[in-house]
């Protein structure tokens, strides 16, 4: 969730923990500061609000400093405040530590610091941290760091910096995700590698419990323990310009009209020379044993968990293998039975997600095989799984994820057309017929982004709607789903996707006179029940904006609003359906106002319960 930054070399410390703070924004915060070495002591700067506060009240500072570690922080202990922002310091201001995370520990930690005469100031479970090493620091930060690390309990990453070891910096991370950026005369930390991309593209990707000693000249990761550890270096392939803004208004809007490449690049690396066929290399699990499977759980958060709900239709349609569709918050506390000729496939855009983590380390103890659907390489999720399979999506910024979410829908076809080909379920007529419409998804794509000016006119319409419905069928129903979250994440309007035949037992009760309802119908063996409950709307006033395939003319007397999508197979048709609605919600986020890619109380990874 929130942002870290550190830095140590020769360059002038502040504006580079600013400038790496900024490419974290997208992850949502309410408060930002920086701590600094500086004339022989740490000085420390920190406010509530946004980074441009920050750089104004440091304005009329002068400080000459080569070492730091910034911070944007989403409250989770404390209100926002200036207060409770990090860095927290010890009470003598001599260790400064910015955390990711929540110590699990810290009320009853902190009770045991007050009995030794320890003060707090802020309401944060941080600060117990900074008074932690305090109390165990005897001239050495690494010793003070790891008994403190054997004291505290939960998540964690930590940058740490203190006035009687000026040429070191400390990292740790426990479930949280943080690297260490190798430079020349210089390294660096981060929460994400955006953040010190334009310094660098080699990196440690630090597991749990790894503790890095960081100085101008050198890195030394240790675990736990305290026992040196050799780590591999991890180059960063893409480019700082995949995470700008390219001329658009809003990261969310540019993503969305990445997707036609995106989907390519999931796409054309499997699609084999003959253009007939997929081959899933990285899925490297036991034939014999993908062939016996009996049950596959798919394990996700948010966005991710919607894509495993088209997911779970299209592999048991296309394998016949049962699917159950878990969220990961539930799923990891629900004590799942899981045995011999199950798999499970976990969905995380960033790899990070602490829930779907915790979730695959369940699975994994239990013996049971697990794949990975992720957009990001090195990630912890894609370390720990048995077997990975990559989106390509490239860097998404905006914290409503579009080309992540339909990137990973297509990696479920692939997977589903994968087992059901090596499960014989599957016709080789079908089979085609799936090959040739996934190929032409990426142009289709193109096609609906080229006429998006109808739905932004209709959102212009709509943004002063106080409650909408998704209503939809089968596959219809799992993209309703998307489509009412990327609403109310981004516009703060109430909105609910509810199955089409559900109307009836309760939902309808809700629709009045102006009421917008967003109906998907592109099933076609669906078709006419759909047709029945969008009537059954109309005629209690409710304004409906349809969904169909191009061609459908009966529609055309029943919705307000007719938005179409190129034709393909029905079962293909999610991919599609997604991204009017994207636009949908990204139009009606604008005429409000609202922040767009960095929508209130929200953030792009969360790697906290």
């Amino acid at each position: 969730m929130c942002g870290i930054v550190g830095y140590i070399g020769e360059q002038e410390a502040v504006p580079i923990l600013i400038d790496g703070l900024k490419k974290l924004e997208y992850r949502g915060y309410d408060s930002a500061g920086v701590a600094v070495y500086s004339n022989g002591d740490l000085f420390i700067c920190k406010t509530k609000g946004r980074l441009l506060n920050l750089e104004e009240k440091m304005e009329a500072m002068t400080i000459n400093a080569t070492v730091g570690i910034g911070h944007t922080r989403w409250a989770t202990h404390g209100e926002p405040s200036d207060i409770n922002s990090h860095p927290h310091t010890n009470k003598s201001g001599d260790i400064a530590v910015v955390h990711n995370g929540i110590i699990e520990n810290y009320l009853r930690l902190k009770e045991w610091l007050q009995d030794k005469g320890y003060e707090f100031i802020s309401d944060t479970d941080t600060e117990v941290v900074a008074h932690l090493i305090n109390y165990f620091y005897r001239g050495s930060l690494l010793d003070a760091v790891i008994n403190t690390l054997r004291r505290i309990e939960g998540s964690y990453a930590l940058g740490v910096i203190s006035k009687g070891n000026p040429d070191e910096l400390i990292a740790v991370r426990k479930d949280s995700p943080l690297v260490v950026g190798l430079g020349q005369g210089e390294n660096f930390i981060a929460s994400d590698i955006p953040a010190i991309l334009a310094c660098t593209r080699d990196v440690y990707l630090l597991e749990d419990k790894e503790i890095a000693v960081i100085t101008r000249d050198d890195v030394k990761v240790y675990n736990e323990e305290g026992e040196p550890i050799k780590k591999e270096r991890f180059r960063v392939e893409w480019d700082i310009t995949a995470a700008e803004k390219g001329g658009y208004e809003h990261f969310m809007i540019k993503e969305i009209h990445e997707q036609p490449q995106a989907l390519k690049a999931t796409l054309s690396p499997r699609l084999a020379e003959d253009h007939r066929t997929f081959a899933l290399d990285e899925i490297n699990l036991d034939n014999d044993m993908m062939k016996g499977l009996n049950k596959i759980f798919i394990v996700a958060c948010g966005t991710a968990y919607h894509a495993g709900v088209v997911g779970k239709n299209l592999i048991e349609n296309l394998s016949g293998v049962s699917v159950e569709v878990d969220i990961a918050s539930e799923f990891r506390y629900r004590n799942p039975v899981l045995q011999e000729g199950q798999l499970v496939l976990v969905i995380s855009q960033s790899g990070e997600t602490a829930d779907t983590l915790a979730a695959l380390r369940l699975v994994k103890k239990k013996g049971i095989p697990v794949i990975a659907i992720t957009n990001v390489v090195g990630s912890t999720v894609s370390r720990e799984a048995d077997s990975v399979f990559y989106t390509w999506a490239g860097p998404e910024i905006a914290v409503a994820s579009t080309k992540a979410y339909t990137t990973q829908l297509m990696s479920m076809y692939l997977f589903a057309l994968h087992l059901g080909r090596l499960r014989g379920r599957i016709s080789d007529e079908d089979y085609s017929k799936f090959v040739d419409a996934l190929t032409n998804i990426p142009g289709q794509v193109s096609q609906i982004l080229n006429d998006k000016s109808i739905i932004q006119r209709f959102a212009n319409q709509q943004f002063i709607a106080k409650n909408i419905f998704f209503i939809g069928r089968g596959l219809d129903y799992a993209v309703a789903m998307e489509g009412s979250l990327k609403l109310k994440e981004i516009s703060y309007i109430h909105s609910e996707a509810y199955p089409a035949g559900e109307l009836k037992h309760g939902t309808i009760a809700l629709i009045e006179e102006g009421t917008l309802v967003v109906a998907l119908a592109t099933q076609e063996h669906l078709f006419d029940k759909m047709l029945s409950n969008i009537k059954e709307v109309k005629a209690r006033g409710a304004v409906v904006m349809a969904v169909v395939m191009e061609g459908n003319t009966e529609i055309e007397k029943a919705a307000d609003l007719i938005i179409n999508i190129p034709r393909t197979l029905p079962s293909v048709a999610p991919i599609l359906m997604a991204v009017p609605l994207q636009l949908f919600a990204y139009y009606v986020a604008v005429e409000k106002g609202c922040d767009v890619d960095k929508p209130r109380n929200l953030a792009k990874s969360v790697t906290v319960e």
